[in-house]
């Protein structure tokens, strides 16, 4: 058998982030997907977002199911901490794992099927318990690892590679979400950097739960004329509400935007996003309107992308159910047994 590895030499002035480490430290493998699929430009998109903003990868906890989608954490962060789960179960596996330990940085990675359909029920549980994690859905309309079948996120009337329209509405991810109660919804193309990068790092540094819906095209089974998930497509009906610059908190805050064209939304850790309005008089902090706008647009065979929703005010799961600041591992005899005069107090404030 014969593969190409991935060459260990780099050019030694490659630029390197605050912890003096460069893109190649948080890449993994070669990737064995489709050349020219969209998730290869979404790993390379988490490369350059970590690199950036200068997590340590020992730092991040990547997860995933099975799919074309949930075989890329391979081929990033191979630093990281990693847990490939069964098909639609990689929500439970965060849950357990953030629950354990909330001092990691949790990026989930899944699919069509994975999230949408055998997943669907995980995915929402995730979303409704404010599950502080960055879930990013590679959304190409297909089971590409199954031979390009019509999945539960495929759009009504889009067309098959052998030309047979899809007669089932599609399950809208984002707007899901949106009625889930997550905290953090953004629509995005795996062949938009510039949009993408940002959402993604303002997503990392948003507490609670973050989806990212990114478009992404299946080169090998929808990427053809009547496709609505292909490349063509995407570019010509992408309807952007707005651009992003992420500004981390220890830099100084500036804008380049015109005044009263932006609109600046101040993250958990002190970063902040600056949105520059493309769609008049959106309210990205209005979850009833993000609704709304979403199916709006769809109406007018728009897709939209961007931020969708963000509210910084919400607790999450550590909040809302009261859990140890300490990863349970860290734990000592006396915090875990503390003893029968600590039980008993504790039996009596339910009296």
């Amino acid at each position: 058998m014969s593969y190409i590895a991935k060459s260990t030499f780099h050019h030694a002035k490659l630029p390197v982030n605050e912890l003096g480490l460069t893109e190649r430290d948080y890449e993994g493998p070669l990737s064995s997907l489709c050349a020219g699929c969209g998730h290869d430009s979404i790993s390379a998109a988490i490369v350059q977002a970590c690199h950036e903003i200068s997590i340590e990868p020992h730092r991040i906890a990547k997860l995933s199911g099975i799919g074309c989608s949930s075989k890329t954490p391979n081929y990033y962060l191979q630093k990281s901490h990693g847990f490939n789960s069964v098909h639609g179960r990689m929500p439970s596996i965060a849950t357990g794992a953030n629950a354990a330990n909330k001092d990691l940085v949790y990026i989930g990675m899944s699919g069509d099927g994975d999230s949408a359909s055998i997943g669907l029920g995980q995915f929402c549980h995730a979303v409704r318990r404010k599950l502080n994690m960055v879930y990013i859905i590679a959304n190409n309309g297909t089971y590409g690892l199954t031979k390009g079948q019509n999945s539960a996120m495929t759009d009504f009337g889009s067309k098959s590679k052998k030309g047979d329209e899809n007669p089932f509405e599609a399950i809208d991810v984002a707007n899901l979400a949106l009625q889930l109660g997550a905290t953090f919804v953004a629509r995005s193309f795996s062949g938009d950097k510039s949009q993408f990068v940002p959402l993604l790092k303002a997503a990392i540094a948003h507490r609670g739960f973050a989806v990212i819906d990114c478009l992404s095209p299946c080169v090998t089974f929808n990427n053809h004329a009547g496709s609505t998930k292909s490349y063509d497509f995407v570019r010509d009906h992408n309807e952007a509400l707005n651009r992003a610059d992420f500004v981390p908190m220890k830099e100084e805050i500036v804008t380049q935007y015109a005044p009263g064209s932006s609109k600046e939304v101040c993250l958990h850790d002190g970063s902040v996003l600056h949105l520059h309005k493309l769609a008049d008089e959106y309210d990205p902090s209005d979850a009833v309107e993000a609704s709304y706008y979403l199916q709006k647009k769809q109406r007018e065979g728009k897709v939209l992308t961007g931020l969708i929703y963000v509210n910084t005010d919400s607790p999450d799961l550590h909040e809302i159910i009261n859990t140890v600041d300490k990863p349970l591992n860290q734990l000592g005899i006396t915090d875990l047994c503390p003893g029968s005069k600590t039980l008993q107090n504790i039996n009596e404030s339910f009296c």
